[in-house]
């Protein structure tokens, strides 16, 4: 039996990757940033530009990076924040975002970190040639990673995070996935493993505080809160929005 030479079975995986839809959402809402996510701007190449292609959870975070920092070489698209609650998906959906905007931009970064995939983001990107946010997730990197391993190391591993955007989408991202929202009484087997709730916040909002405190009672869990602005995010998008030297 023939089979596919090297080159076609590249080419058509890089065509299944581009007959994935983009994202097509237009508006920050929370609930949209979940379904729809973010839709990159229409543009035509021009040099220079990077395009960082996001979590729809960061979404408000990264923009608001961006626009003090004055980054406007910078564009935003995010794939929807629901694919959270199908890890294997982000791949194949970063992989077509990626083949479909690369002709357009000079750079292309990829603002997620592990994010429950294996390691098979960081191979794909690898593969890619693009560039990813270290770590295993977000709590890592809000935190700090040293900061955070640190935390676990001194046992804090019985911690259930949670940022300004899953305060928010609490019940599409925590109770109802878990079917809590129809059998409320599986929320101690569900959650016995934990003790605490930890609230990791990048904004400063009485309203998400007191309802993260709500979200700690609901689950049965000791409430903790630690404002951790934007991390090891900004830091990273700092590097990545600032020309290096030494490339030039």
């Amino acid at each position: 039996m023939a089979t596919a030479s090297p080159r076609r079975g590249r080419a058509a995986r890089l065509s299944k990757r581009a007959a994935l839809s983009l994202p097509q959402g237009k508006s920050l809402d929370a609930q949209s940033l979940t379904e729809h996510g973010l839709a990159a701007p229409e543009r035509e190449r021009k040099t220079g530009r990077i395009l960082l292609i996001a979590c729809g959870a960061l979404a408000r975070e990264i923009l608001a990076i961006t626009r003090v920092n004055q980054f406007d070489h910078i564009d935003l698209t995010c794939l929807p924040a629901k694919l959270h609650l199908y890890p294997d998906q982000i791949v194949t959906h970063v992989e077509a975002a990626v083949t479909k905007h690369r002709a357009v931009y000079d750079q292309i970064y990829v603002v997620y970190a592990d994010c429950g995939t294996g390691g098979q983001l960081q191979q794909s990107c690898a593969e890619l040639g693009v560039e990813m946010v270290p770590g295993p997730h977000c709590y890592a990197f809000f935190e700090g990673t040293d900061r955070f391993n640190a935390y676990a190391e001194a046992g804090e591993i019985t911690a259930f995070y949670l940022t300004d955007f899953l305060v928010k989408q609490f019940d599409a991202f925590v109770w109802r996935p878990m079917g809590l929202d129809k059998n409320p009484e599986l929320r101690d087997m569900i959650f016995g493993n934990y003790t605490t709730l930890i609230y990791q916040s990048q904004t400063e909002d009485p309203d998400l505080l007191e309802k993260a405190r709500a979200c700690a009672a609901r689950m049965g869990l000791d409430f903790q809160h630690r404002h951790t602005g934007y991390g090891e995010l900004e830091t990273t998008l700092m590097d990545w929005a600032t020309p290096n030297p030494s490339s030039d």
